[in-house]
């Protein structure tokens, strides 16, 4: 998947190549105990009103796409980031939008927690539509979930790199 994605910018390449060295370099670059290890990632969007759906992320104190780590066993990011998004958000309704190709490769910086050290999230990010805004449900009440138009959300998450992902979603739903 990653060698036959077209990175944007000298950003992006110099994520993607970081990434396809991992994939080739670790028999699981899923694995947490990795510095540098995949996560896969989903903005969820309702095309009908062209809003997208952020999440609190409350460890790291910023509004964010959903999704996280694979499970033991799981691999394939497409998946992982449909099955995060569906827990993150309650909708059961998802699905890849307009296609279900990579949207947005980046690494991610995490700060040391009480729980785990300092490392990086190579991010791989898709876009998944409901047609059941409404239904959207918090996994937890440390993690709202807010519905904006693009130019909204782009504000609310100021300089991260989510900006890049949004920038790319916003021509989708125009």
């Amino acid at each position: 998947m990653l060698t036959g994605y077209q990175a944007a910018g000298e950003a992006e390449t110099a994520d993607l190549e970081r990434m396809v060295g991992l994939a080739a370099g670790s028999a699981d670059p899923w694995s947490r105990s990795l510095p540098l290890h995949f996560t896969a990632s989903a903005l969820v969007v309702h095309p009908a009103s062209r809003r997208v759906l952020l999440r609190w992320h409350a460890k790291l104190g910023l509004w964010l796409q959903v999704g996280g780590h694979g499970d033991p066993g799981e691999s394939d990011p497409l998946t992982i980031a449909l099955r995060e998004a569906r827990e993150e958000t309650g909708l059961t309704d998802l699905v890849p939008w307009p296609t279900a190709d990579l949207l947005h490769a980046a690494v991610c910086h995490v700060p040391q927690s009480a729980k785990e050290p300092e490392h990086e999230h190579a991010d791989l990010r898709y876009v998944f539509a409901t047609g059941h805004p409404e239904a959207a449900r918090p996994e937890n009440e440390q993690s709202p979930l807010r519905w904006l138009p693009v130019d909204e959300a782009r504000a609310l998450v100021g300089a991260n790199n989510i900006r890049g992902t949004l920038d790319r979603l916003e021509p989708l739903l125009s």
